[in-house]
């Protein structure tokens, strides 16, 4: 991975919205527009952190947003994240790995296989999380050569202990990072870390906000876009602040009205696997939420500053995300529920990653959700970070379009 271009990919779509939207602009950017910062994150992020590595702080790569970062900046150190997002990694991966696992797992190993992750490359501990069986077995192999630490979640949420089991796996955590980084997490450092993440997720779902508007000022993939792999730099804080000025005022680029807002949910769309998502955009479709881990899955809910215990109040925030390795996962449905009434969708679109067990079987229980309870049409899509499908995609896609186009047009017959 090349943190000076993100991957290899081509990211001028980032600029402006997809085919069909008739801004003749579409793909320039003013100077002083924040899309411009955020598409060179990747290169920021590499300088901060090698530059924080040759002042002695530790570099902590995650791979789930159920991993506290505020913990680890407590600690003093700097969480990345490390979640693959590349195809091109995935052979190397699969001399060791099954060739029916997750792509997000296989592309991540991938690079730790070809030490081609320089985030990776400079990290003084990697801490993974038992969301799934696949991800629990990679960080086995990962561990034979690299400092891993595992979290063990809880799998029932409504149970009584869960809490404090989760509670409990956080202490044993903060006292791993006191004693291997040899510092002491302070109240007064935690309650620091929370504040600047609370700001942070407070920006992102403004931003978010923004496409609840009937005619929104950027694409679901901008919006994807703005937003980085090291969490609460205080210039990307400046940014998201700017982003949200710039938007507020931006005016909207025309046709965007009459594109189909879809809602997304299920999988992550990590950097570089943004392919369905253009395939939406491109096709005329407007994404005006994101449910998933890479979206407003984990901005819904802020840490309480003024609990007693700061980190009882980090357990209980982090506990409530609602991944689909839970039993029963009905805080998901709330929260899909939460997201239609507020985005107003026409469909919703499910991503599923190849060989994603939990997503996969769930997938019945959003679809009912949304077929019977929100009357709005469901496509559920499965496929791995290959561009093999992507023609198939696109026809699927399409056709759902058509079909939400033909009925508003027989709407507004009948008005």
């Amino acid at each position: 991975m090349d943190p000076t271009r993100g991957d290899g990919k081509d990211n001028r779509r980032s600029h402006g919205p997809g085919r069909g939207c008739g801004d003749p602009a579409r793909c320039s950017a003013a100077a002083d527009e924040p899309m411009a910062w955020f598409d060179r994150m990747l290169e920021r992020c590499y300088q901060h952190a090698a530059a924080a590595k040759l002042a002695g702080r530790r570099i902590v790569g995650i791979l789930c947003e159920y991993t506290p970062r505020e913990l680890i900046m407590a600690a003093g150190g700097v969480p990345v994240c490390l979640c693959g997002g590349s195809s091109k990694t995935i052979p190397a991966a699969e001399e060791h790995l099954p060739a029916n696992l997750c792509p997000l797992i296989k592309s991540t190993f991938g690079y730790h296989v070809e030490h081609s992750n320089p985030f990776l490359e400079m990290a003084d501990l990697v801490v993974g999380e038992t969301t799934c069986d696949g991800k629990k077995k990679m960080y086995e192999l990962l561990a034979e050569s690299r400092p891993v630490y595992v979290l063990e979640l809880p799998q029932k949420p409504d149970d009584p202990d869960a809490l404090d089991h989760w509670f409990r796996e956080l202490v044993k955590l903060r006292r791993f990072l006191e004693d291997r980084f040899a510092v002491t997490v302070t109240e007064a450092g935690l309650r620091e870390a929370i504040r600047s993440m609370n700001l942070e997720r407070a920006l992102r779902r403004e931003l978010a906000g923004l496409m609840a508007a009937a005619c929104p000022p950027l694409t679901g993939r901008q919006l994807l876009n703005l937003k980085s792999s090291i969490s609460a730099l205080p210039a990307d804080l400046d940014q998201y602040a700017k982003a949200l000025a710039f938007y507020r005022q931006k005016r909207p680029a025309c046709g965007m009205a009459s594109r189909v807002r879809v809602l997304m949910t299920g999988v992550p769309m990590v950097r570089g696997a943004e392919r369905v998502l253009d395939i939406i955009e491109d096709n005329g479709g407007l994404v005006v939420a994101m449910e998933n881990c890479t979206g407003l899955k984990p901005l819904l809910e802020d840490v309480d500053e003024n609990a007693p215990d700061p980190l009882r109040a980090l357990t209980e925030k982090y506990f409530h995300l609602p991944c689909s390795v839970m039993t029963r996962n009905d805080r998901r449905l709330e929260n899909l529920r939460q997201l239609a009434e507020m985005y107003r969708p026409e469909c919703v679109v499910e991503l599923i990653w190849q060989a994603c067990i939990t997503y996969d079987v769930e997938s019945y229980r959003v679809r009912r959700l949304v077929e019977k309870e929100f009357g709005l049409p469901y496509l559920r899509i499965e496929t791995d970070y290959s561009p093999s499908d992507s023609a198939r995609i696109a026809v699927r896609v399409e056709a759902l379009f058509e079909t939400i186009r033909a009925e508003r047009t027989g709407e507004a017959l009948g008005a």
